[in-house]
């Protein structure tokens, strides 16, 4: 198992962070499956014996029941293991049971620390924006968390790029705590991060955790033009990510499936690996319905993809650059940073030489 640095802090997280969203699952989060308390037990002991120091978790994912099943299957377990939670959905009916408030802050991160059965978290994340609450009022209450011991690192999850810069202005203003990682859905198929939040990673230090890697099972190599498995979150009803050009999907796939036959691995193994090799990238969050699933995802930290093997899935996955993307690209070229060019330099090498 890698371990690699977590964006500017010294905190070092394993290449693979096992995702726990299916503990106890049910209703909403059931489609992603629903694990029990034995199993659960079986996935983490897997995990830790592979190398794995990180767990995902939320407030959010059956109502504290993920939390609940976690804290249970961790106790007694080293005090090394790390876990990551979150806040910001709903935890009740009343007006002030979600958001980012410092009430709701404060209030969620002491009932999460209950369930999970520890005196601390890890990594706190805020798990989607809030626009009705001022951001210095979000991040003094997040160091005041911090300052309190009761989290040791912060980071945010599904924020544009502007959400970041701003939440990390007013950290900056006021002294206060600042991300050290954001949580993104970033795949082979679904590139759209590195339009500004693999630059931040970059020049800010947020590194990136990247969550449903493998897009519900989308690129596993079982969906196929004229197959599909009889089980899946997809088939139940789960809409994310939302897939814009099928035509697509299938050629990534295709070229999944064939660049995993010449290691005779999956092809979620590949998706896996060529994420693993992102710029910016500190961890990768899977999780398993089952042990063979698990055991399959965590054996991609083994492998090793040739630069032939990732310039075939870059071609066939880039995206085209957008507004003000192209226009930069045009007219800025000889002045772009390393930031920068994590998303500009294989456009650039496309381009015919000059004359």
């Amino acid at each position: 198992m890698q371990y690699r640095q977590l964006g500017k802090s010294g905190l070092k997280v394993s290449l693979h962070t096992l995702g726990t969203m299916n503990f106890s699952g049910e209703g909403f989060f059931g489609m992603a499956g629903s694990v029990s308390l034995k199993d659960s037990q079986r996935l983490v002991d897997i995990a830790i014996d592979a190398g794995v120091n990180m767990f995902d978790t939320s407030n959010a994912y059956t109502t504290g029941k993920s939390e609940e099943a976690l804290g249970e299957v961790l106790k007694g377990k080293s005090d090394q293991m790390l876990v990551g939670t979150k806040v910001r959905f709903g935890m009740g009916a009343g007006p002030n049971e979600q958001g980012l408030s410092r009430f709701h802050i404060i209030h969620e991160a002491e009932a999460s620390l209950k369930r999970l059965k520890r005196d601390h978290i890890d990594v706190y994340f805020l798990h989607e924006w809030d626009g009705m609450t001022p951001v210095d009022e979000t991040m003094e209450a997040l160091n005041t968390l911090v300052k309190q011991g009761k989290v040791r690192y912060i980071g945010c999850s599904n924020f544009s790029g502007w959400h970041i810069m701003k939440c990390m202005m007013a950290a900056d203003k006021h002294n206060f705590e600042k991300f050290v990682v954001q949580q993104i859905h970033y795949t082979i198929e679904a590139r759209e991060a590195e339009y500004e939040l693999m630059p931040i990673a970059l020049d800010q230090g947020v590194g990136i955790q990247v969550w449903s890697p493998i897009a519900g099972g989308l690129l596993s190599g079982k969906f196929r033009r004229n197959s599909s498995p009889e089980v899946s979150r997809h088939l139940a009803g789960w809409s994310e990510p939302p897939i814009r050009d099928q035509e697509r999907l299938y050629k990534i796939i295709d070229t999944l499936v064939a660049v995993g036959e010449a290691h005779s691995v999956s092809a979620a193994q590949v998706a896996l690996a060529w994420l693993a090799g992102r710029p910016g990238v500190a961890s990768i969050i899977v999780g398993a319905r089952n042990e063979t699933q698990l055991k399959d995802n965590l054996a991609s930290a083994s492998l090793v993809l040739s630069a032939d093997e990732r310039k075939k899935l870059d071609d066939v996955s880039l995206l085209p650059l957008i507004y003000p993307y192209w226009h930069q690209c045009n007219s800025a070229a000889e002045r772009l940073g390393p930031a920068d060019l994590s998303l500009y330099a294989p456009h650039l090498a496309s381009r015919e030489p000059p004359m």
